[in-house]
């Protein structure tokens, strides 16, 4: 771990959180009774992204990516934009407020398009680099 490598993700996720900042303002209409906000637009599209990057770039891959890309996009960007801080807290507010139903919902829609779109991303990258 370098001072420059440090930089690097500091950068990324600075980026990334702004990104997230944006997104979470312009899902606000969408996002009253359900983080519908922070289920698809942040957690599944930020599982895509970081999966797709992941696989296209690796070092065996003819997009290989140099270290410091791959953590500026997948440690600082990704790890800015997409927080599961954010959705444990929607999920516990939604038990508290004795909405079971709907934070059980958040759970298995999370987990189910976050790794679904992750699993996309891996193999849209793989055929790329095939």
């Amino acid at each position: 771990m370098s001072f420059y490598s440090c930089l690097i993700v500091m950068l990324g996720g600075a980026l990334g959180t702004l990104a997230r900042y944006v997104v979470t303002v312009l899902t606000i209409p969408y996002s009253r009774a359900m983080p519908w906000g922070t289920i698809l637009a942040i957690n599944t599209v930020g599982s895509l992204l970081i999966a797709f990057f992941a696989s296209l770039t690796v070092e065996s891959s003819r997009y290989a990516a140099s270290d410091n890309l791959r953590l500026f996009v997948m440690v600082g960007l990704c790890g800015g934009y997409t927080t599961f801080s954010s959705f444990s807290l929607q999920t516990l507010d939604l038990m508290r407020a004795g909405a079971w139903g709907r934070a059980m919902l958040t759970v298995v829609a999370s987990v189910l398009l976050c790794v679904g779109a992750a699993a996309i991303g891996h193999l849209g990258a793989t055929r790329l680099v095939r």
